[in-house]
């Protein structure tokens, strides 16, 4: 099954389990809108109450991944219009964060700002090795939004965390990969390809226990071992209950690839 409709700046693609969520500001590089941002949080939250989807790839049309905030509207806004705008793109993160499927963020050309921290929000990263990444708000004497403050320094540290937002200098992917921050690197050319690739291979798995290994994973930043320990023995006692584990446990049994339903 394949079903797409365009709107609020977001190409919607349904394709069999996979859900494709493109931004689509092509002319300023994919940077946010109100709409933009308010379509991504209603697709995915939608996305997490259907047991058709599996997994949920974001990527961005035209040149680039996504600009980040629009710059020419940026000084047009008072304080409380700011405010506002940051609290719907918070909203967007955290249900990014909170949704118990697998999301890739498949990026080209440049992922910058918010832009970038969008691709952060994602379980995996997969990008075009000729791409760059930049958490350019100083450049316009801001600080980040969109949770860079939250997810870069966790994932390199705080001395590069303050190098890459000090400096706003873009960062190739290839550094990013060598990191850990990006998962996959491939070319161009081959992007989309490879995305759908992964996506399809996730969409075969265990959707219920992706969900519970994205859940213990992103929690485990922020917990003790002792939490995390008493999470992992409340969250088997459920795993063990159900179809995939059956099917898990017949297909190695059998020797034959397990046929995961999600169940």
């Amino acid at each position: 099954m394949t079903n797409v409709k365009t709107s609020n700046h977001l190409i919607v693609n349904r394709s069999g389990a996979v859900l494709s969520l493109t931004l689509n500001r092509a002319e300023s590089l994919n940077a946010f809108s109100p709409e933009m941002i308010l379509g991504l949080k209603d697709e995915i939250r939608k996305a997490q109450e259907d047991p058709d989807v599996k997994v949920i790839v974001l990527s961005g049309s035209g040149r680039s991944f996504s600009a980040g905030g629009d710059v020419k509207t940026m000084g047009q806004a008072n304080a409380v219009g700011v405010y506002d705008h940051i609290g719907k793109l918070n909203e967007c993160i955290l249900t990014i964060k909170e949704t118990e499927k697998p999301i890739i963020a498949a990026v080209h050309g440049f992922a910058a700002g918010a832009g970038f921290n969008l691709a952060l929000a994602c379980d995996l990263i997969i990008a075009a090795s000729d791409s760059k990444f930049a958490l350019s708000f100083s450049q316009v004497g801001l600080v980040s939004d969109g949770g860079g403050s939250y997810f870069i320094p966790r994932l390199v540290g705080p001395h590069l965390a303050k190098q890459f937002m000090f400096t706003a200098e873009p960062i190739p992917a290839e550094r990013l990969y060598q990191l850990g921050v990006i998962n996959y690197l491939v070319p161009l050319e081959n992007l989309q390809e490879e995305t759908f690739k992964l996506a399809g291979k996730l969409a075969k798995g265990p959707t219920r226990t992706y969900g519970m290994i994205k859940k213990l994973v992103d929690h485990s930043m922020t917990a003790s071992l002792e939490e995390i320990l008493e999470q992992e023995r409340i969250t088997q006692t459920m795993m063990v209950s159900t179809e995939d584990h059956q099917e898990g446990i017949a297909a190695f049994k059998e020797k034959r690839k397990p046929n995961f339903t999600g169940n």
